[in-house]
């Protein structure tokens, strides 16, 4: 009688786990990725500007109808604070020297810079040191522009009293008249600010075509048709952009009669920046005052950015 054996049973073989391959991240969760780290950039970049740009801006609206010393509890006027700034007899005078300002720093400090970039870009040599020269005294601070210009303007040792008198004409009072007083402030700006302007010229005329320079050769422009037929046209957009920077920028001036003239001879210099300084800090801290004027001042740049948009819209 046959036996029947039975065979060892064969243990299976472990099977081998496949490592599991990590998905890559779908294209929307990526996208979302982004996303937020845009959006956190972009938070931190909105509260830096609301905490330091328009928190100010709140509070001057809201001190200006308000009489108060920043430590004790304030108090409601209405429209006294603007009342007081109206009846000053400075008030006047304080908005006359700041257009007559603004008047002849764009005369100078619009007209200067883009002549100037026009030059550079002509030229064929030493273009970078040039370009060097002239934005150097951007590099300076305002203040020490303003101190060298002091020196300048000495009635005694001054360089340009001695320069008027090397050529035999008459030295001039240029801080003590008040005829010089406000065209000697506008001097220092436009020279405090020529470089950025003439930098930022050149990189706009850089961006025209020079076939368009060639076809109007071709057809017998001379230079200045040029200037005017394809220069100015191409670059009109950021023209009249300048033109709107400079006019908020020299409005608000205060850096040069504060630290040359003081407001003086005769109030002759004194702008409506400086008088919001005198009412804050001088005349025994009237902060409601002085957020009265400069919410004057703020409406009437708004306007001034209103009807630049509105050019730029239609043009």
């Amino acid at each position: 009688m046959a036996t029947l054996t039975r065979e060892p049973r064969r243990q299976a073989a472990p099977r081998r786990r496949t490592p599991s391959k990590r998905r890559p991240p779908s294209r929307r969760r990526r996208a979302t990725r982004r996303n937020l780290t845009a959006y956190g950039f972009l938070c931190g970049a909105l509260f830096c500007f609301a905490l330091f740009a328009w928190w100010p801006m709140v509070r001057e609206v809201v001190l200006s109808f308000q009489q108060t010393n920043l430590v004790d509890e304030p108090s409601w006027v209405g429209l006294d604070n603007f009342r007081t700034v109206v009846n000053d007899p400075a008030f006047g005078q304080a908005w006359r020297n700041t257009f007559v300002f603004t008047l002849l720093a764009l005369l100078c400090g619009y007209v200067v810079p883009f002549a100037v970039a026009i030059v550079l870009n002509e030229l064929r040599h030493a273009r970078a040191y040039l370009r060097f020269v002239v934005y150097l005294p951007v590099m300076l601070p305002p203040i020490v522009s303003v101190l060298l210009f002091r020196w300048f303007y000495d009635p005694g040792p001054g360089l340009f009293n001695q320069a008027l008198d090397a050529v035999g004409l008459p030295t001039l009072a240029w801080l003590d008249s008040t005829s010089t007083a406000l065209i000697s402030l506008v001097i220092v700006s436009t020279w405090m600010n020529l470089g950025a302007g003439v930098l930022i010229y050149l990189a706009a005329l850089q961006n025209i075509s020079g076939d368009l320079y060639e076809a109007a050769e071709l057809d017998g422009a001379g230079i200045l048709k040029r200037i005017w037929h394809v220069t100015i046209p191409q670059t009109r957009l950021i023209l009249t952009l300048m033109l709107m920077l400079q006019i908020v920028a020299t409005m608000q001036v205060f850096i040069e009669p504060y630290m040359l003239t003081g407001g003086g001879p005769e109030n002759a210099t004194v702008t409506v920046a400086y008088l919001m300084y005198q009412y804050a800090f001088v005349y025994g801290g009237n902060y409601g005052a002085g957020s009265a004027l400069g919410l004057m001042l703020m409406l009437v740049l708004l306007a001034v950015a209103a009807v630049q948009m509105r050019l730029t819209r239609e043009s």
